[in-house]
């Protein structure tokens, strides 16, 4: 039997290589570094992870089954809806990483907390949590279901898929707080500050989108400079300033943040006088952001007489 996965017309070894072999080492290596993080440095002072992972360290602290074991069959529900959301793709790789993450828990329960010092446990515990799931969420896995609900829930309210995980979260702490002590929930809330943070940072990596909106008396001057420079088409608008009630150019373009000292630089140097503002991108639909320059299209040359 041929599996549609891997024998479509346009799965050559170079998109399997690309879609599957560099994805799975990615989410190999963060589902390895969220487990180090969580036995080295919170499960043995009681500070929690979000989410079902989260629901999970309650249980396995109260009962002694075992966190690994807990996760996974915690998931399967979401895992469920995710497949039914998200396709076949998400549901291997969601397996995968939660194979791999409760593997390597086991591995490291039996070894010693790298450090005594909480303070130390909330920072890099949390950072190395948000490398890890960042790592598996970037290349199309997923360590909880939590944010499955979230994106169903947020289609019938008017709360984002942010708000309702931080709820969640927050009864998470509540709970974690009656049972063990407010203060191994006042770190947990740390931590979960400290890895949601570095999970935005490790997942949209430096070509997190910026929105650029420049307001200018020398819009075609910019716009060349931006193109020649970064390889970035602008789209221009036309303004009116409300006191000085002469006409202004608008150009809208979006960068990565990178490219933010250049493009100030082409900026200053084109119109000191140019009003610039530059904004997050939460997601770009389509190519306006490029990899390479756009490449430069000499004229011919003229025919021979």
């Amino acid at each position: 039997m041929r599996c549609p996965l891997l024998h479509s017309e346009n799965m050559t070894f170079k998109n399997i290589f690309k879609q599957w072999i560099v994805p799975l080492f990615f989410i190999t290596a963060g589902a390895v570094i969220a487990a180090f993080a969580l036995e080295e440095f919170l499960v043995p002072f009681t500070i929690l992870d979000g989410g079902v992972v989260g629901i999970s360290m309650i249980i396995s602290q109260l009962s002694g089954l075992p966190l690994g074991i807990l996760t996974i069959v915690l998931n399967i529900p979401f895992m469920i809806v995710g497949f039914k959301r998200l396709g076949i793709r998400f549901l291997i790789k969601a397996i995968y990483a939660m194979i791999v993450f409760s593997s390597f828990l086991g591995i490291f329960e039996d070894m010693k907390a790298v450090t005594e010092q909480e303070i130390l446990v909330v920072v890099f515990g949390g950072v190395l949590l948000g490398v890890g799931v960042g790592l598996i969420l970037r290349h199309g896995g997923c360590l909880d279901g939590t944010e499955i609900v979230a994106m169903l829930l947020s289609q019938h309210t008017e709360f984002s898929v942010g708000q309702i995980v931080l709820f969640f979260n927050i009864i998470i702490y509540g709970v974690a707080g009656l049972l063990f002590g407010p203060d191994r929930a006042l770190y947990s809330l740390l931590t979960y500050f400290i890895t949601s943070k570095i999970i935005d940072i490790v997942e949209n990596g430096m070509e997190q989108g910026k929105s650029v909106m420049i307001i200018t008396d020398h819009g075609k001057d910019i716009a060349d400079k931006i193109y020649s420079q970064l390889g970035r088409t602008c789209t221009q608008m036309e303004g009116k300033g409300m006191v000085s009630n002469g006409k202004k150019t608008v150009l809208y373009c979006v960068i990565t943040r990178v490219e933010v000292p250049a493009i100030k630089k082409i900026i200053n140097d084109a119109d000191v006088s140019a009003f610039m503002t530059i904004s997050d991108v939460s997601e770009i639909v389509g190519n306006h952001i490029k990899k390479k320059k756009a490449p430069v299209h000499k004229k011919p040359a003229a025919p021979h007489k």
